[in-house]
């Protein structure tokens, strides 16, 4: 090869590797052909691997098609760039076709190839893959070995990837926090603080991932005793840190923790750097009733996301601002910010707790006519409850009857509670014949004792319901019974977790709050029953 040609591949190289190579991609590739480097497998190993860097593997499979003799860097390239952004079965389909045309794999088709089909999570074609591995012996390699073991650890076959653990004779953290992730993501908790313990070398990822399985399993008061640890440990919190304890935090009540956190955030720049914690920060101070700081926070964002607003909305919902939060929303749309399915959830719940009939009907038809939005489940879930709450059952009826999705329990047991909220015992009967027809596991002898209830509360209790003032979601069952002021013990059973606690409530706007702040952490199938109440 001549000196002048193999001064412009070092040119091209560096083009390639360069700071501006995502924005000049298409001419780098015109250089290639202007001289007539495209078809340099060599060329365009490397030129495929920037592709798959930046998230461009469609433009690398079309150069690839035109390539006449691609060698095994070439498919050693393009496998591992669809292993970073996908489509992941593409590496599998490469790979078949590859053996195909008589190329055989190196040590550096199947890391790679494993991690595509660890992100398929298919246990067959693992076993398939892990086999040809073992079966070309190239199972004896660090980077393989590991690639088995997170190809096992996606699968949830922790006993497949213990056992290749085991074999192992050297292992970095990395292999160390793939047994971790692995044990909590299949619930074996405390196995994977075991592995934890046992680690001679943790990274940040090996804390974060162990304090996030703690809080996601409920463990809260672990998961802040671990955080805590980790900082005596001189370990530095990043943003997936923070954005998994505030959380726990906010659950807990530790207002001093979630404000050090606030602090941190702001001088270790990942208040500025990173949406998520600011995000964050606003649902943890909603949580813990500092809506103001929450608001200041929203204000001064120097970015914003709709989660962002999503946040911040579901804030002033959670502590009795509905209308605000309803026009947050709309300033939210009037600035031009595309809302999404969580928006409308929230603006809903917003409407019905405060009574915004016509403002959610409007809400409503805006999602597929403004937004492009089909409502689902949940949506149909918020107007039902809206328009029972305001004694338009009819109404809610015929929008169950009407949708094109299958109605679920929650929607008739919805109507079913307005029905007994306005006296309605003919479409308490039908809502009954539906949730038995859905539930048959479900005692019919119950459900017909509701039909009852209505019964009994129109002729004895006189209950009334004003907006606001009514039960908190479809799931949560409150008998209202007119006092201004009440001293009652609530029963909560959160057949989430099977566990039942009992607490005292002095009024009724402490059992909304209450109710409201269990709902929003969670718990998603709760009953509450008042068990005594009295006057004033």
């Amino acid at each position: 090869m001549s000196r002048s040609w193999k001064e412009i591949e070092r040119r091209v190289l560096r083009h390639l590797h360069g700071r501006k190579t995502r924005t000049q991609l298409t001419q780098i590739h015109a250089h290639l052909i202007r001289h007539r480097l495209h078809h340099s497998n060599q060329i365009l190993a490397h030129f495929v691997s920037v592709c798959g860097s930046f998230n461009k593997m469609p433009y690398a499979h079309l150069i690839f098609r035109q390539v006449q003799n691609p060698n095994i860097l070439l498919f050693n390239s393009m496998i591992k760039g669809y292993s970073l952004s996908g489509p992941f079965e593409e590496s599998v389909h490469l790979f078949s076709a590859m053996k195909s045309l008589g190329i055989w794999p190196d040590e550096y088709t199947f890391a790679p190839l494993l991690k595509s089909c660890a992100n398929l999570t298919d246990c067959k074609l693992s076993e398939g893959v892990h086999a040809e591995v073992v079966s070309l012996g190239f199972a004896c390699f660090s980077s393989i070995k590991i690639g088995v073991v997170e190809l096992y650890t996606s699968c949830g076959r922790m006993g497949d990837a213990r056992r290749v653990f085991d074999e192992m004779l050297q292992r970095d953290v990395v292999v160390w926090n793939l047994m971790v992730h692995g044990f909590c993501r299949v619930g074996h908790v405390d196995m994977g603080m075991n592995f934890f313990r046992r680690m001679n070398e943790r990274s940040i990822v090996s804390w974060n991932s162990m304090i996030s399985c703690l809080a996601k399993s409920g463990r809260d008061t672990e998961a802040l005793k671990l955080f805590r640890e980790m900082r005596d440990d001189g370990f530095e919190s990043d943003e997936a840190t923070l954005v998994t304890m505030l959380p726990v935090c906010a659950r807990l009540g530790d207002d001093d923790v979630g404000q050090w956190i606030h602090s941190y955030a702001k001088s270790s720049g990942l208040y500025r750097n990173f949406i998520t914690v600011g995000n964050s920060l606003i649902d943890f101070y909603c949580k813990v009733g500092a809506l103001e700081t929450a608001f200041m926070l929203f204000k001064d964002m120097p970015r914003k996301n709709v989660v962002s607003w999503n946040a911040m909305i579901s804030g002033l919902a959670l502590n009795g601002k509905e209308e605000l939060g309803v026009a947050l929303c709309d300033e939210m749309i009037n600035k031009g910010v595309q809302p999404n399915d969580a928006t409308f959830v929230v603006a809903l719940a917003c409407c019905a707790h405060a009574g915004l009939v016509q403002r959610g009907r409007e809400f409503f038809t805006s999602m597929l006519s403004n937004h492009d939005l089909k409502p689902k489940l949940e949506h149909y879930g918020c107007m039902v409850d809206l328009l029972g709450r305001s004694g338009c059952v009819e109404e809610a009826y015929d929008l169950i009857r009407t949708m094109p999705l299958k109605p679920n329990a929650a929607l008739w047991g919805s109507l079913l509670s307005s029905c007994r909220s306005h006296g309605d015992l003919e479409l308490a009967e039908l809502a009954i014949r539906e949730l038995i027809s859905l539930e048959p596991w479900n005692s019919e002898r119950e459900k017909w004792d509701e039909v009852e209830d209505v019964r009994v509360l129109m002729r004895d209790n006189n209950v009334k319901k004003a907006p606001g003032q009514s039960t908190v979601g479809s799931c949560t069952e409150v008998l209202w019974v007119g006092y201004e002021k009440v001293y009652c013990n609530v029963l909560y059973e959160d057949f989430t977790n099977n566990t039942t606690s009992l607490d005292k409530i002095t009024t009724i706007d402490a059992l909304l709050a209450y109710t409201r702040f269990q709902l929003v952490n969670s718990i998603k199938y709760i009953k509450v029953v008042i068990i005594t109440c009295l006057a004033d």
